[in-house]
């Protein structure tokens, strides 16, 4: 039976699940303007599991703790995601009122699946076992189905649902079969029992294979290539709200995942998983900034894109040190930040209800809106990695790290592809300052100053963190005690 103290260390999980309820039952009986309670519930719910995260004790310098017969571990690493999950996801909450108003969503169904999806993401990144993880993993994904569907009368969003739940459950297949030969060859789901048993010197082949199908599961959900065949289709079918969701938050949660998996799990067998995360980095690096030279669609050149940012994220976890953890988890929330300020552009600039996707819908947005044109500047900018945004400090962190762990080969193809990948950023830039603006521009900057308010934010924060990314990356280092 659990007890109170067990209770205990699950209290920001615990507030999302009342938050959630709370969410069930406004929408239930709330009617017209008073629905607008929905949001502000769930503003609410992210602030004070904020708090409770952050007086969880963790950040204090409190010893990590597990509760539930070791399924669910409170410590450092995942309390700093969830803390960012958190952030990250009341910038998409916000970015998707007006959205969700102006195409007449159900705004009760999204924030309702907003909040499960963050409940599944904060087990998933404290998971002490392999049964805890999976239950995470599935709330997250379900939730996301659901939330990619929303709009139901939209044929291209109900294809990309379509798409993304037979593909998730194809990749959740496959790190369930991961999960049952590593049950199978260390007799355990206990995260803790199975790294000790891989320390043991045991030659198992069931154990290695076991790992192999896990860093499957792994690269699908991350959308590494060449598992990445969901991604472009999945981002640009589902309602630009639900982008901006799914697009930065999982992310974080994917790499608590892998690091639960790879390190806390199966560390001692980094000699075996070491080589296939390097060639998932360079495969990710190369398919999705080349892919994202050829579009015109600016919300399937994002999508491009974030795959190499996976791949930047996989040169930090190939290292399989506490430094190369650190500089995963610091470009994680790196690029959650940069990922939901760069799909938020695109519901700013719109025009009569409809997103501006094409790149040449931005062209002398400048002249029209000097602020925003100077905020997706800075957003571009910082995912193309430029000095002294927040994005250069985090690809110069995973690069240092690929080179700490003697694999300057692969910091070599990580400069290369930065190279090129800086190229189609710059196009964007190019567009907005150097090129005449359209007769009918098809992106007006939409009338909305909450919306502007955070996004302003959101582009900021990326070049004051630019400056200040030193108390970030120090919480990540003590997190893993680099």
């Amino acid at each position: 039976m659990p007890t109170l103290a067990d209770l205990l260390t699950l209290r920001p999980e615990l507030a999302v699940l009342g938050g959630a309820c709370l969410l069930l039952l406004i929408d239930m009986f709330a009617r017209g303007n008073a629905r607008a309670a929905l949001f502000w519930a769930t503003c609410a719910t992210f602030v004070v599991a904020g708090v409770l995260v952050a007086r969880n004790g963790s950040f204090a310098g409190a010893p990590a703790a597990a509760s539930f017969n070791g399924m669910f571990v409170r410590d450092l690493p995942g309390d700093v995601l969830k803390f960012a999950i958190l952030l990250v996801s009341l910038f998409a909450c916000v970015y998707a009122r007006t959205y969700l108003a102006d195409r007449r969503l159900s705004r009760g169904a999204f924030h309702i699946l907003l909040l499960f999806a963050v409940l599944g993401m904060m087990l998933l990144v404290s998971a002490g076992s392999l049964v805890s993880l999976y239950v995470g993993l599935e709330l997250l994904a379900l939730s996301s189905y659901a939330l990619v569907a929303i709009s139901r009368d939209n044929a291209v969003s109900s294809e990309a649902a379509m798409k993304y739940f037979v593909l998730g459950s194809l990749s959740s297949g496959m790190l369930l079969y991961g999960m049952s030969m590593v049950y199978g060859a260390a007799g355990t789901l206990d995260l803790a029992a199975i790294h000790a048993f891989a320390a043991g010197g045991h030659e198992h082949v069931m154990l290695l294979f076991g790992v192999a199908f896990l860093l499957v599961g792994i690269a699908f959900k991350f959308g590494a290539a060449p598992f990445h065949m969901w991604l472009p289709d999945v981002y640009q079918g589902a309602p630009t709200a639900v982008t901006v969701f799914i697009g930065s938050a999982p992310k974080l949660a994917a790499f608590g995942m892998a690091w639960r998996l790879l390190e806390a799990g199966v560390g001692p067998l980094w000699h075996d998983w070491q080589p296939m995360v390097a060639w998932l980095a360079v495969l990710s690096l190369a398919i999705g900034n080349l892919f994202a030279l050829a579009q015109t669609s600016l919300k399937r050149m994002l999508a491009y894109s974030t795959i190499s940012h996976v791949g930047f994220l996989f040169l930090g976890l190939a290292s399989a040190s506490p430094g190369g953890y650190a500089a995963a988890m610091f470009y994680a929330i790196a690029y959650a930040l940069m990922g939901a300020a760069a799909f938020a552009s695109l519901i700013v600039l719109t025009s009569r209800g409809h997103d501006a996707d094409a790149i040449d819908d931005l062209r002398g947005l400048n002249a029209r809106n000097p602020w925003m044109a100077l905020m997706v500047l800075l957003i571009m900018a910082s995912l193309a990695g430029v000095p002294p945004l927040l994005g250069f400090w985090s690809k110069l962190a995973v690069l240092r790290a690929a080179i700490d762990a003697n694999m300057l080969w692969l910091a070599i193809v990580g400069v290369v592809f930065a190279v090129i990948g800086a190229f189609y950023y710059l196009r964007v830039i190019k567009a907005m300052y150097f090129d005449a603006p359209a007769d009918q521009p098809a992106a007006e900057v939409r009338d909305d100053g909450d919306l502007h308010w955070m996004f302003s934010l959101n582009a900021l924060l990326l070049l004051v963190l630019g400056f200040a990314w030193n108390p970030i990356m120090a919480w990540c280092m003590q997190a893993f005690g680099a």
